[in-house]
């Protein structure tokens, strides 16, 4: 199998928006609009109407430059989301596109000048990334591709083999 989409379905033309529980919205909007510099651009409130739920929430909406959004959802009840307890902390995380190396640091300083705690600047061998907690615990990366295009599709060439290999590795270690 390629791992090509059947043409038969429509085109995935990118993400919309990733939408996370927050703690309180005013905090939120601080640190993802005066702090990132991502705007608000839209706010929902009412029911869960997908589940039909009387759950009452304000969802809040933070454009990136590519149009796409990350989105929180205020319960009213000043928790946060929990984090799963089968999964380390480092895995659950979204990952912002920066243009380069010097964006990345200035993003790094920028962070700590706020006080937030930053670790990094980690060498992925294709991007550099740094990472840090929003104010809801939810884990964000900022990160800057470092190869060339061309690397980049010999990756691609070589994922699905990858894949097979790690399957193969683990389901033999399952088995044990």
């Amino acid at each position: 199998m390629s791992g090509a989409a059947p043409s038969s379905i429509p085109s995935v033309l990118g993400l919309h928006h990733a939408a996370y529980r927050c703690r309180d919205a005013e905090e939120t909007r601080h640190f993802y609009e005066d702090i990132l510099g991502l705007p608000l651009v839209h706010v929902v409130s009412g029911d869960a109407p997908s589940t039909g739920d009387p759950n009452p929430f304000l969802h809040l909406f933070f454009q990136l430059a590519d149009g796409s959004c990350i989105a929180f959802f205020d319960l009213g009840d000043g928790k946060a989301g929990e984090p799963s307890p089968n999964t380390p902390k480092w895995v659950n995380h979204i990952a912002f596109n920066v243009p380069d190396d010097k964006a990345l640091s200035t993003m790094k300083a920028h962070l700590q000048k706020h006080g937030i705690e930053v670790l990094g600047e980690v060498d992925h061998h294709f991007v550099h990334s740094i990472y840090f907690f929003d104010p809801n615990g939810v884990r964000l990366e900022f990160t800057t591709q470092v190869v060339d295009d061309k690397q980049m599709q010999q990756y691609r060439s070589e994922a699905h083999e990858a894949l097979r290999d790690w399957k193969k590795k683990h389901q033999s270690a399952a088995a044990a």
